[in-house]
């Protein structure tokens, strides 16, 4: 199938664009690949502190005849997505052993649980954490004695951060690991509609945390279609996941065999083994592309608008809220996963999944075919899915055809014509909707402005009746440089009791929206921020703003609203508490959410 037009321009205006930039990162790269093994260049004494205490596998350290493979592991027995992680590397140790590798974990990276921080003041170091999680995956890897990387991580800002990491040591191969989703438990939709009852007064704190412990009941990923999950499906897009390898259940046997068949694959890409393949090929370009096109089709989350940017630019690519426009209006949406339908992750993957997609999105031209990938040359890899036989994983290819239709729908007849997110400009500035989540007759929405400088007291406003007409939420200065952009998505059932009483509401924020948040038309990540004067800042109580996800337009309707000054806010209360000294320069040093909000890249 010929490439589709709109996917072949904006591919040549990126690599364009990032001609300069991404032609010094490859020089760099080449130039610490020419090197050799890494652990030839450092001295004995060097070495002797490295492999103190690897047992029986010294000699082969030593001897520099086997590859050594760094984990950089995001284990912690509080998110459970990263739990399973705690077994992980024995699984790999043993696995390398059996090919004649090494394998060690290199350290540890933060992850935080946005479950745990929504609504809290942790919250305002979440995006940070993404940076932070780059920084010590480099720490990790700066000790120079490996020749591949695995990276063990899913959660929201986890692997955004691992895969910076991963290109700034381009060099290395490297492949990512999932633990995979959660078994299915209480249904997503009846867990939204008791957060709404709890919000609207309907039913106390014990029937909310009931349903909540049922949601959320085990190891492995949140099962709604959030960040973690939308993390998931890019690795298999962009070719970093073992193929069929995002979905799999946590401690299962196919979940362990694919753990060793990572192990084994990493082995063979090290320039030790016979198919060197280092990070730095695989993500060019096409490969990002291909990612804004899986995050299109399945209308996945808004925050990998700001993650993408930043990963890209740790390779020497760059890209603009443009290009995700352009994709999204020739890509269609061929997924209904909570919260854009009823359907989790387990009914996705069971209804064909990611293979599915990928054979469909191939098939009608939209996706770069030829492409490197740490499983090999050419994204029809990704087509196969994984099966256990005799306690190995052998691949076969996919069904090639949706076994639910309600869940996942062929290309050419897709659920909608245009991807899941749509960016919106205007005199307010730019900013994204993730429209596949939002009812049509909710896309477009003129109404009075009330404005508020943070979510709480949105909450006071709901509890004390002051909203009782159609009403354009304002929630300003939570961008990157005034608080660290949390995500404001404990405001979700708040605005979801408004619409169900018949007020037609919105949010307009330059903060961030949970990956599950939905159902609200919210357009977020507002650029400039209000904290920068941007024109966020203009907004008064009263004006009227329209927010149009049909014309891609957010705008204030006010006469004077050109000639205004913008309002400063008293930001000195975000600069301590919950740890939040600690991330002072980070605050005054992140760059503009439309650029992906980094500090370090």
């Amino acid at each position: 199938m010929t490439l589709n037009p709109t996917i072949a321009k904006v591919t040549e205006r990126i690599e364009e664009r990032s001609e300069s930039r991404r032609a010094t990162y490859l020089d760099r790269m080449r130039r610490a690949a020419e090197e050799g093994p890494r652990r030839a260049h450092l001295s004995c004494g060097n070495q002797a502190h490295a492999y103190a205490a690897m047992g029986a596998d010294k000699d082969a350290l030593a001897g520099h005849r086997a590859p050594n493979i760094g984990i950089v592991t995001a284990y912690n027995d509080m998110l459970s997505a990263h739990q399973p992680f705690e077994k992980f590397p024995d699984i790999i140790r043993a696995a390398a052993r059996e090919v004649g590798a090494t394998a060690q974990v290199a350290g540890g990276v933060p992850a935080m649980c946005d479950g745990v921080t929504q609504g809290q003041v942790g919250m305002e170091l979440s995006l940070f954490s993404r940076d932070v999680i780059a920084l010590a995956a480099g720490v990790a890897l700066s000790h120079n004695t490996f020749d591949a990387a695995l990276y063990l991580g899913v959660c929201d800002k986890i692997v955004p951060g691992l895969v910076i990491a991963a290109g700034t040591f381009g060099y290395i191969p490297g492949l990512f690991m999932p633990a995979g989703p959660m078994t299915s438990g209480l249904p997503n939709d009846e867990k939204a509609r008791v957060r709404q009852q709890f919000a609207a007064g309907e039913v106390g704190r014990d029937k909310l945390m009931e349903a909540e412990m049922a949601s959320y009941h085990g190891p492995g990923t949140c099962t709604f279609y959030g960040t973690a999950n939308s993390n998931q499906m890019l690795m298999e897009f962009m070719g970093l996941h073992l193929p069929g390898a995002s979905f799999v259940n946590p401690n299962t046997p196919l979940r362990e065999a694919l753990t060793v068949a990572g192990t084994e694959r990493v082995a063979e890409i090290t320039a030790l083994g016979n198919d060197y393949r280092p990070v730095c090929d695989i993500l060019d370009a096409k490969a990002f592309v291909n990612g804004i096109v899986g995050l299109m089709a399945t209308g996945g989350s808004t925050n990998l608008v700001l993650h993408l940017p930043a990963m890209a630019r740790a390779s020497g690519i760059e890209l603009t809220l443009e290009d995700f426009d352009e994709i999204s209006n020739a890509v269609p949406l061929m997924a209904k996963v909570y919260p854009n339908g009823l359907a989790d992750v387990n009914h996705f993957h069971a209804a064909g999944g990611l293979s599915y997609m990928i054979g469909e999105l191939l098939k009608h031209g939209l996706l770069h075919e030829d492409v490197k990938t740490a499983a090999g040359d050419g994204l029809s890899l990704y087509t196969q899915e994984p099966k256990l036989k005799e306690g190995r994983v052998v691949y076969e290819a996919g069904a090639g055809i949706t076994q639910n239709d309600k869940i996942l729908r062929p290309a050419d007849d897709p659920f909608q014509k245009t991807g899941g997110l749509q960016q919106l400009a205007g005199n307010l500035g730019r900013g994204m909707m993730k429209t596949s989540a939002v009812a049509p007759e909710r896309h477009v929405i003129e109404a009075k402005a009330r404005v508020f400088q943070d979510q709480e007291a949105v909450k006071v406003a709901f509890k004390a009746g002051e909203f009782t007409e159609d009403t354009v939420v304002v929630v300003r200065f939570q961008g990157p440089s005034a608080n660290g952009m949390p995500e404001l998505h404990s405001l979700t059932p708040t605005l979801a009791v408004l619409q169900d009483r018949g007020i037609k509401v919105a949010l307009v924020t330059d903060g961030r929206m949970s990956g599950a948040s939905g159902k609200v038309p919210s357009c977020i990540h507002l650029a400039p921020e209000a904290a920068k004067g941007g024109p966020l800042a203009k907004v008064r109580d009263g004006d009227v703003i329209r927010v149009d996800a049909v014309k891609g337009e957010i705008s204030c309707l006010a006469e004077d609203f050109d000639s205004r000054t913008p309002v400063e806010a008293d930001l000195a209360d975000n600069g301590h508490g919950v740890g939040r000294e600690l991330f002072e320069a980070f605050r005054q040093n992140v760059g503009l959410a439309s650029d992906g909000a980094a500090v370090v890249v």
